[in-house]
């Protein structure tokens, strides 16, 4: 038994809005076998437009049940059967949510005539009830009302059948089948195309434009992902309502194609994606001449309009980091504001540091010593490439550690032996930066050593 179900509701999700009319009409296939209708009180107002299209207004539903007082008739007429819409994903979210708020779990196989009329009439220039109907000559009355859009979408499923579809709608309601939770203007066939490997993928908009970037190490497993719940909030119903398209980079390993999502938000910045947009590097290790002459280091928050030294995600970190300078170059831990308050350093208690917060040492002794620090900090920093899979059998993939700092990534052919950097950078792309990509970097690095090769030995 096909349930077939339309609703006139206050808003496009169900988590804020509420529905104001519903229609159900039971069809076994050939023919209507009842029906159930009625307004709904909502309980909230109707907006203005929503009036104007559907004719619904706040006093013809003054007097109509609530949708807890319906729940249990609604319930029992669509547990047992095929939950049928132009759209389904709209209504059941809907219905599901409002029962779901009642006490009552409804799971029920989903058909979605958009799809079917798609796989069964193709060629329609628009699959919307009213342009689908008018193409197949079905007449709608009362359109914009749950009766006659319900009516209309029976109608249209009987038209489905006759024209064959019924093996279409046996496919598409057998088990393993995901179709139906699919975004309605995104065709299966994308997701059917789509590798089940590493990857990076993109949800594209009516335009073309995208509006969603994201990261997987299986792409089709994780694409459909995204579709196997139907959340009743405003972001989730409009983030599928405006995917229309997928595309698709393969990358060969997971940690490119983490590398990859974060260089393509940052340049794309997708309407959808929240994460990753504002990350920056939160604190910086910056020298600057004091009015004495002096050489000092600093840890601060990033700033824009100086170059630091080296960055760091955590203030931690860095402070570690300026520590064992001062420690290893013997600097004045008040120059570089570990100590503070009057007096000598503890450096100079110690004999640990020559006394330049007292001006017992030159600048220019100090400064040499200072100046030597940075460039040994920068010397150790490591320079290395990660050689791991490509996106196929002929070629590895390579991303390059450059003097502690994201350099790029790229393939090489998978015989090549290559001596040098300057070699190397041919085959690789550049990309900018952050704490986080270098960080990625280091933690497979290590969790994988054996994939690290120093330059001479690619």
């Amino acid at each position: 038994m096909y349930a077939i179900v339309d609703i006139e509701t206050t808003g496009g999700y169900a988590a804020n809005n509420a529905i104001t009319e519903v229609a159900i009409v039971l069809h076994d296939g050939n023919r209507e076998v009842k029906r159930y209708e009625t307004l709904v009180r909502p309980d909230q107002t109707i907006p203005r437009y929503i009036q104007s299209l559907t004719g619904i207004t706040d006093e013809m539903v003054a007097d109509a049940p609530p949708f807890e007082e319906i729940a249990p008739i609604v319930y029992e007429w669509l547990k047992d059967a095929v939950f049928v819409a132009h759209n389904v994903n709209f209504d059941y979210s809907f219905l599901k949510h409002q029962l779901q708020a009642c006490g009552l779990d409804l799971q029920a196989k989903k058909l979605c005539t958009v799809r079917l009329s798609r796989k069964v009439f193709p060629g329609i220039p628009s699959y919307s009830l009213g342009n689908v109907c008018q193409y197949l000559g079905i007449a709608i009355s009362n359109r914009h009302r749950a009766g006659g859009d319900a009516d209309a979408t029976a109608t249209l499923l009987e038209r489905i059948i006759q024209a064959g579809g019924l093996e279409q709608i046996r496919v598409m309601l057998r088990g393993k089948n995901r179709e139906q939770y699919l975004p309605i203007n995104l065709p299966a066939e994308q997701i059917e195309g789509l590798p089940q490997v590493p990857g990076v993928y993109y949800f594209h908009d009516q335009k073309g434009k995208v509006i969603y970037v994201g990261k997987a190490k299986n792409l089709r497993h994780r694409v459909t992902s995204h579709f196997s719940n139907n959340k009743p909030g405003r972001q989730k119903q409009e983030f599928m309502r405006n995917i229309w398209s997928v595309s698709y980079e393969l990358t060969g390993t997971e940690l490119m194609a983490f590398l990859l999502e974060c260089i393509e938000i940052k340049r794309l910045w997708p309407l959808y994606n929240r994460s990753l947009k504002r990350f920056e590097p939160s604190f910086g290790l910056y020298i600057y001449e004091d009015r004495n002459g002096y050489s000092r280091l600093v840890l601060e928050k990033k700033k824009r309009q100086m170059i630091p030294v080296y960055t760091f995600s955590q203030l931690q970190e860095g402070r570690q980091l300026l520590m064992r300078l001062v420690r290893v170059a013997q600097l004045c831990p008040k120059l570089c504001y570990i100590q503070t308050g009057e007096g000598p350093c503890v450096g100079m208690q110690q004999n640990t540091c020559r006394g330049a917060c007292e001006q017992q040492e030159t600048p220019e002794s100090y400064n040499r010593r200072v100046a030597e620090a940075i460039a040994s900090l920068q010397q150790d920093l490591p320079s290395f490439a990660l050689l791991d899979c490509g996106r196929h059998g002929e070629e590895k993939s390579c991303i390059l550690i450059e003097q502690g700092r994201f350099y790029g990534m790229g393939y090489l052919p998978v015989d090549s032996s290559i001596a040098d950097a300057d070699t190397l950078k041919d085959y690789l792309t550049r990309y900018p930066e952050n704490d986080y990509m270098r960080s990625l970097v280091y933690q497979y690095a290590e969790k994988w050593p054996g994939k690290k090769s120093y330059l001479g030995l690619v």
